[in-house]
C-alpha cells in the first residue's frame, strides 16, 4: 500500500511539474509567428543545401496544414508538448515523417522563441498604430465641428480661460500622436531579427541570418547571439508604449466621466456605453469611461511584473523569461479593446454646446484679459495689473455678474485707476473674443485652431 501511495504522490507531482513547467496554454497565442519563422528557417535550410528541395517543400505544406489545423479547431493542445514550439514540431513530424526532425538544425528554442515574440509584438507595433490614427481621426472630425464653441479651460479644476472645444479635442490628438510615435519608434529599433542565434552563441552550421531576416520582414540580423536570445527590450517597450497610451485613455475617460455627470452636462454618450443603476432607475451611469480609466491600471501592472523579472537576470537565457509574454498578450487585448470602444465614444458622444457655453460664465474667465489690456494699452506692470484685475474680480461678485457682464461703469468704478478706462476694455472682457485673443501659435483661438486641424488632417494622409 505504501508504494502505491508512493506512485500516487509521484504521478500528482509530475502532474503539477508539467503544468508548473508548461507555456503552451498561453504561448499559442504565437503559432502563426512559430510557423511563419519556421518556414523562413527551411526556406534558408534548403537554400544552404541544408535541406533538399524535397524536403523543404513537404515541411511548408506540413506548416500550413498545421496552421490550417490551429486555426480551424482542429489542433489538440497539450501539456505533452510544453509549448507551442514543440507541439508544432511534434505535429509536423506526424504529417510529413523525417524531414519534420530536421528543421530544428541550426537553431534552438532560444532563438525561436524570441523571434516568435517578437514578431507578435512587432505585428501589435503596427495594428495599435492603425488604431491610434483612427482615433486621432475621430477627435480631429469633432474638433472640426467645434472651433468656436465655447468650454471653460481649466487649471487645478477649477475655470481657468476660456476655450474652444475643438482645441480641447486637440490636446487629445497630440497626446496620441505621441503614442502613435512611440510605437513607431519602437518598431523601428527592434526590427531585427533573433533567428539563427541559436542557444547564445551561433551556430556551427552554414546558415544565412540574412536570408531569413528578409524574408520575415525584419532589417537585418541581430548583432550579437547571446544579447538576442535573452532580450526582451522589445517587450518591455511595447508595455510602456501601452502603459502610456492607456494611461491617455484614462484621461480623456475621467473628463467624460466628469461632463456627462449632472454638474456638468457637456456631454451625452450613447446609451450603448451607459448602464442604468441596478436600484435607481433614473440614473445612467458612465461605466464604460469607468472600465476605461480602471484597465490602465492593469497594464501598469504588466509592465512592472516584466521589469521585474528582467531585474538581474544573468546572460544569456534563463527560464524566468517563459513570465514575459502573458502580461504582453493581456496588455495588447486591452488596448486594442480599449481604443475600438474609446473611438466609438467619441464619435457618438453628442455635445452640449448651451451647457459649455453657459459654464464659460461662471469663474471670470476673461479676468486675465484685463490684466493683458492694462499691461498692453496703459503701460501698467503686470503685477499692479493683476491687483486692479482681483478689484474689478471683486466688483462682478458683488453684482453676482461675471466680469464678461460688467458694463463700462462698472469697470471703472471698481479701482481709481479704472477711472479713465477706454471703452475697449468691454470688447476685451467678452469669452469669445478673449478666445480668439488667444492667437499665439499652439494658442486656443478659431484661427490657430483651424490651422491645427489643418496640419493633424495632412499627417494623418502620411502616416
Amino acid at each position: 500500500m505504501p508504494n502505491q501511495n508512493n506512485q500516487i504522490l509521484k504521478n500528482t507531482n509530475a502532474q503539477i511539474l508539467d503544468e508548473f513547467n508548461a507555456s503552451i496554454m498561453f504561448d499559442k497565442e504565437l503559432y502563426a509567428q512559430d510557423i511563419r519563422g519556421s518556414i523562413a528557417h527551411s526556406q534558408m535550410l534548403c537554400k544552404q543545401g541544408i535541406l533538399t528541395k524535397e524536403e523543404q517543400e513537404a515541411i511548408e505544406n506540413g506548416l500550413l496544414q498545421v496552421k490550417d489545423e490551429i486555426e480551424s479547431g482542429k489542433f489538440e493542445f497539450s501539456l505533452a508538448f510544453e509549448d507551442i514550439h514543440m507541439a508544432v514540431e511534434s505535429r509536423l513530424t506526424e504529417i510529413v515523417g523525417e524531414p519534420g526532425k530536421r528543421l530544428h538544425t541550426a537553431r534552438s528554442r532560444n532563438d525561436q522563441v524570441a523571434t516568435d515574440f517578437r514578431l507578435y509584438v512587432q505585428d501589435k507595433n503596427e495594428s495599435i498604430k492603425e488604431q491610434l490614427k483612427e482615433l486621432i481621426s475621430v477627435f480631429i472630425d469633432v474638433a472640426n465641428k467645434h472651433t468656436t464653441t465655447l468650454i471653460p479651460g481649466m487649471t487645478h479644476l477649477q475655470h481657468a480661460q476660456p476655450l474652444n472645444f475643438g482645441y480641447h479635442m486637440l490636446a487629445y490628438a497630440n497626446m496620441f500622436k505621441r503614442d502613435y510615435e512611440r510605437f513607431e519608434s519602437s518598431y523601428e529599433r527592434n526590427n531585427y531579427s533573433p533567428l539563427g542565434s541559436a542557444a547564445l552563441a551561433g551556430t556551427p552550421h552554414n546558415i544565412d541570418r540574412f536570408l531569413t531576416s528578409q524574408t520575415l520582414g525584419f532589417i537585418s540580423p541581430t548583432a550579437n547571439a547571446m544579447d538576442s536570445v535573452s532580450d526582451r527590450d522589445f517587450a518591455l517597450e511595447i508595455l510602456f508604449n501601452i502603459s502610456t497610451s492607456m494611461m491617455h485613455v484614462s484621461r480623456i475617460a475621467e473628463e467624460l466621466i466628469l461632463w456627462s455627470s449632472y454638474e456638468f452636462q457637456f456631454v451625452r454618450m450613447s446609451d450603448e456605453y451607459a448602464t442604468t443603476s441596478s436600484i435607481m432607475p433614473q440614473k445612467k451611469n458612465p461605466d464604460v469611461p469607468e472600465l476605461l480609466r480602471g484597465k490602465t491600471g492593469r497594464v501598469y501592472g504588466n509592465l512592472i511584473s516584466l521589469f521585474t523579472v528582467m531585474k538581474g537576470l544573468p546572460l544569456a537565457y534563463n527560464k524566468d523569461t517563459q513570465e514575459d509574454k502573458e502580461g504582453v498578450f493581456d496588455s495588447v487585448k486591452t488596448i486594442e479593446i480599449s481604443l475600438k470602444i474609446l473611438t466609438e465614444v467619441i464619435k457618438t458622444m453628442i455635445v452640449n454646446v448651451d451647457k459649455m457655453e453657459a459654464a464659460c460664465k461662471i469663474g471670470h474667465l476673461s479676468a486675465t484679459d484685463l490684466a493683458d489690456f492694462l499691461v498692453q494699452k496703459q503701460n501698467m506692470p503686470f503685477r499692479t495689473a493683476y491687483y486692479i484685475t482681483k478689484d474689478v474680480v471683486s466688483k462682478a461678485n458683488s453684482l453676482n455678474k461675471d466680469i464678461s457682464e460688467l458694463s463700462l461703469d462698472e469697470i471703472r468704478s471698481a479701482n481709481d485707476e479704472l477711472k479713465d478706462i477706454s471703452e475697449d476694455i468691454v470688447m476685451y472682457l467678452d469669452l469669445r473674443n478673449s478666445m480668439n485673443a488667444r492667437n499665439s501659435f499652439g494658442g486656443t483661438s478659431t484661427i490657430q485652431t483651424v490651422e491645427q486641424i489643418k496640419v493633424f488632417e495632412q499627417w494623418l494622409k502620411k502616416a
